[in-house]
């Protein structure tokens, strides 16, 4: 996914707020699942009332990014648990690694906020997903 870097972004030092990447990691996955797995994530949280919170979350911050610059954030599946997993995002610019973070989120229930095993729809999709970046 391609993420252009705005004035917005930025903090007075005119490289990007540390918190805007955790905005832009939620953003991949948004479009991961819409775009990656082939499922809309709209519906998955509106319509079948199925919610990924983060559970943990890290990032190492390689090289600054600054305004004009474009971010291509990458998503890895590390691991597949019985309701979690762990996603690896890679931010690079011009081939450069920028940022390198791991987010782990727990499928959960948005009636009662418990967690609820993945969908077998959903694992499916992850694991050919999966299997894609493996080979």
């Amino acid at each position: 996914m391609q993420r252009p870097i705005r004035f917005s972004h930025c903090d007075p030092a005119g490289i990007v707020y540390f918190p805007v990447y955790f905005d832009m990691f939620n953003g991949a996955v948004e479009d991961w699942f819409t775009q990656g797995l082939d499922i809309d994530y709209a519906t998955m949280i509106l319509q079948r009332r199925l919610g990924l919170p983060i559970v943990h979350a890290e990032c190492d911050f390689v090289i600054p990014s600054r305004m004009g610059d474009t971010l291509t954030l990458g998503v890895l599946l590390e691991r597949l648990g019985r309701s979690s997993l762990k996603l690896r995002i890679n931010g690079e610019h011009e081939g450069q690694v920028r940022l390198s973070g791991s987010l782990t989120v727990v499928t959960t229930s948005l009636d009662d906020f418990a967690a609820v095993p993945i969908p077998d729809d959903i694992r499916a999709a992850m694991q050919r997903y999966q299997a894609g970046c493996e080979g």
